[in-house]
């Protein structure tokens, strides 16, 4: 099992769920607005960023397992 594909799938996902948030930022802008960006989409980037990170940091050592265990 290869986590690069999976981690490159995350961070293309990241990108344009924060792309559409960008877009609707842009004419949304009001209490709640802020809130949902407070509570929900900040929180949600910074750790869909930290698993890509985990995930980039596992790979080496997943594959130095399966090739030792070959």
């Amino acid at each position: 099992m290869s986590l690069n594909a999976p981690a490159v799938e995350l961070t293309n996902a990241l990108k344009t769920v924060r792309l559409l948030w960008e877009e609707a930022r842009a004419e949304w802008d009001d209490p709640v607005a802020r809130d949902f960006e407070a509570r929900w989409w900040a929180p949600l980037d910074a750790q869909v960023r930290a698993v890509v990170g985990a995930m980039d940091r596992l790979a080496p050592v997943l594959n130095r397992a399966r090739e030792e265990c070959s």
